[in-house]
């Protein structure tokens, strides 16, 4: 479903990554593991086509993003590509719900379509009774599920997730843990997952291991 070939990223005399290939199968949960500084986060940010790579190619369900530009690579990401981050970047003036609905409103999706998911999503997270609520009313745990809630409005192809449990204590990443594994068996979704969360990574399907900017097991 996403395939990478020797991609390589470099800034100005640093090179910070080295000609990594990758594969990834539809419903797969892939962790990439390894020291900071090897190159992980480039990597991800390069796969959901936040970043351009100096050389090599990125292809999801075949289409060669690289050959993307402008408003249509946006597109692309936005009906394509679910993004997870350490800290959930929610908008603090909107409630759960409201959130949720911004990447399907984006994508110019029938509003009450969008709504309708939305709900059903939260509901399936476990917060049916929080949707109305702004994230400063959510604990930790809450508002990165209203985050995976987020990633997930728009069905997308894979979704990309950088740290998702460093900003959480040891039970609420357990949950998330327990939530990706769900969400892959009930929706067949995948997942490419930077971690340094040695327990996220043993209940994945697939660990990379990273070093000095390639992938060395």
């Amino acid at each position: 479903m996403l395939v990478a070939r020797n991609v390589t990223k470099n800034y100005s005399n640093l090179s910070v990554l080295k000609g990594v290939d990758i594969s990834v199968s539809k419903g797969e949960i892939v962790t990439i593991v390894g020291s900071s500084g090897a190159g992980k986060s480039t990597l991800l940010h390069i796969l959901g086509t936040l970043d351009v790579p100096s050389g090599g190619e990125v292809l999801i369900n075949g289409v060669s993003t690289g050959a993307l530009q402008g408003k249509k690579l946006a597109d692309f990401r936005n009906r394509h590509i679910g993004f997870i981050f350490q800290f959930h970047h929610l908008l603090p003036e909107f409630s759960a719900l409201e959130n949720v609905c911004i990447p399907g409103f984006i994508a110019g999706a029938k509003k009450s379509a969008v709504k309708e998911r939305a709900v059903y999503l939260l509901e399936t997270l476990g917060l049916g009774e929080r949707l109305e609520h702004r994230p400063n009313e959510l604990s930790g745990g809450e508002q990165q599920r209203v985050a995976v809630a987020r990633a997930l409005i728009n069905k997308p192809d894979v979704i990309m997730a950088d740290e998702p449990t460093g900003n959480l204590d040891s039970r609420n990443a357990r949950e998330l843990h327990q939530l990706f594994l769900q969400l892959r068996d009930q929706f067949g979704q995948t997942f490419i997952i930077v971690t340094h969360n040695e327990e996220l990574a043993t209940l994945s399907d697939r660990q990379l291991v990273m070093k000095d900017g390639k992938i060395v097991s």
